[in-house]
């Protein structure tokens, strides 16, 4: 029997919402043929977006979306794709797929479907090939409320009123498709680009630099070295990948699913260390650490574009998902601010869509199940979780976190990587008696079970009730790969 104790009686860090953030870049399907449909297609629509995915979205509380990038921020020009569509001039995609688009959606479509999604817009500007003059006239156009050219630009295509835009990205992957560039050179066209992205008016920009390749730990040192009173965030990318012997996302054995989850554990050591290096010239945790990419990268599907990194989404990504958003939380002293790749149709996505079909991932409803962690107070976890082993190789078979909201409810999520074992479980809850515990299980009977336009509800949450007192709290049998959510009240 694993004991797990929850101080209820402790206070933590607050666990932003912004943890829960999503991308969307101009990318396969993700864009085009995934949220944009245009006005006049068949599939209903508002103003061009699709609303089916826009009411999905909003019923996990997407906090924010990043755009337009991703490796496409780097060689996208937003002049391109303002103005009446017929004087929009075609651009190819020669990071995805080598396709041509029309520029169809652009910034006050981004802006527009923020607006419907009632998130905020995380926009990311174009160190790679722009210009520091674009990039600065990119924040006037959308912020100024004065009297400018940008401005006046603005209002001419229709849109009086700035927008409020709070998350701002100065380049993106600037070590690789951004520029190829050394740190120490980069750190020196951050300080010079972020100079003139100004606060104009009453809003204010949080501006977030390119931070490190996964255990990249020389670029943050660097980062922070040079221009860390400069920026408000560092943004550190991080693919847990696949199993070493398959690339697929929905044929794969117990080796395979071990490998993946070990990657996805990762994250926390690559959490502490970025994190460490920090707290060396930010010791009050002023800069977050953002880590807006994340997430499993497989295989694209039989016959579709390798370009577009179409993949299916699995039980295995839903334990990703849960262990990736537990190690988060967990670090929610200095990540502010995340984003799982990507939205729609692409690599560890939310939602597929087929035509006018539409289904929801697994790891979709692992978003909504961890809903209840949004901007609610971290709780101390104590926990020696049995191992999980593989071979010669092990892992920890349970990942946790606690949280308690605003109500008083106090939350956790449990993961259980052991794909063939039930893990035993008591819980002690110090600080409260909870009166009532009830949750929410997302499992399947098989490991590679996805939802699919034939079966689109075969991987879904179900109440989960079997749950018994014990003395100080509670005992469950928690399902083998699983992720479970309870509220304690």
């Amino acid at each position: 029997m694993t004991r797990l104790t929850v101080n209820a009686d402790q206070s933590g860090e607050t666990i932003d919402r912004h943890l829960f953030g999503h991308f969307s870049e101009h990318l396969g399907r993700c864009i085009y043929g995934g949220y944009w449909v245009g006005p006049d297609s068949p599939i209903p629509n508002t103003r061009g977006i699709r609303r089916d995915i826009v009411s999905a979205l909003r019923d996990i509380g997407i906090p924010n979306l990043r755009w337009p990038g991703g490796c496409f921020a780097d060689e996208y020009h937003w002049l391109d794709g303002i103005g009446p569509l017929a004087q929009r001039p075609c651009m190819v995609n020669t990071h995805w797929g080598g396709v041509t688009e029309n520029n169809a959606f652009g910034t006050h479509e981004f802006m527009d479907l923020c607006s419907q999604l009632d998130c905020e817009p995380y926009i990311c500007g174009n160190v790679g090939s722009g210009s520091v003059r674009e990039m600065q006239q990119w924040v006037e156009y959308l912020t100024f409320d004065g009297r400018s050219p940008m401005a006046d630009l603005r209002r001419a295509n229709g849109r009086e009123a700035p927008w409020k835009l709070r998350f701002w990205g100065v380049g993106n992957e600037n070590w690789g498709c951004g520029g190829h560039m050394r740190p120490e050179y980069y750190a020196d066209l951050y300080r010079r680009y972020a100079t003139y992205c100004r606060n104009l008016g009453g809003n204010r920009l949080f501006k977030v630099a390119c931070g490190p390749n996964g255990a990249n730990y020389r670029w943050t040192e660097v980062l922070m070295r040079e221009a860390g009173p400069l920026m408000d965030g560092l943004a550190l990318h991080y693919y847990c990948g696949s199993g070493a012997r398959s690339r697929s996302a929905t044929q794969f054995d117990e080796g395979d699913w071990f490998a993946q989850l070990q990657r996805a554990l990762q994250l926390d050591e690559l959490l502490r260390r970025h994190a460490t290096i920090m707290d060396q010239f930010d010791p009050g945790a002023r800069v977050a650490l953002v880590v807006d990419e994340w997430g499993a990268w497989h295989a694209v599907e039989p016959g579709t574009n390798p370009g577009f990194l179409y993949q299916q989404n699995s039980l295995r990504d839903a334990l990703v998902a849960g262990i990736s958003l537990n190690i988060l939380c967990r670090h929610c002293r200095r990540v502010r601010l995340a984003n799982i790749a990507q939205t729609v149709n692409v690599l560890q996505a939310m939602i597929l869509t087929e035509g006018e079909r539409m289904l929801l991932t697994p790891t979709y409803h692992v978003f909504g199940m961890y809903r209840v962690h949004h901007d609610a107070t971290l709780l101390p976890l104590a926990v020696s979780p049995p191992a999980y082993a593989c071979g010669e190789a092990s892992i920890p078979a349970l990942s946790a976190c606690a949280s308690r909201d605003a109500a008083g409810t106090v939350h956790l999520s449990l993961c259980n990587l052991d794909p063939n074992r039930p893990l035993p479980l008591t819980c002690d809850v110090r600080g409260m008696i909870p009166e009532t515990v009830s949750g929410r299980l997302l499992t399947s009977p098989r490991m590679t079970t996805c939802n699919t336009f034939e079966e689109p509800d075969a991987v879904r949450p179900v109440e989960f009730a079997d749950v018994s007192p014990a003395a100080g709290g509670f005992a469950l049998e928690l399902p083998a790969k699983s992720v479970l959510v309870l509220a304690l009240e």
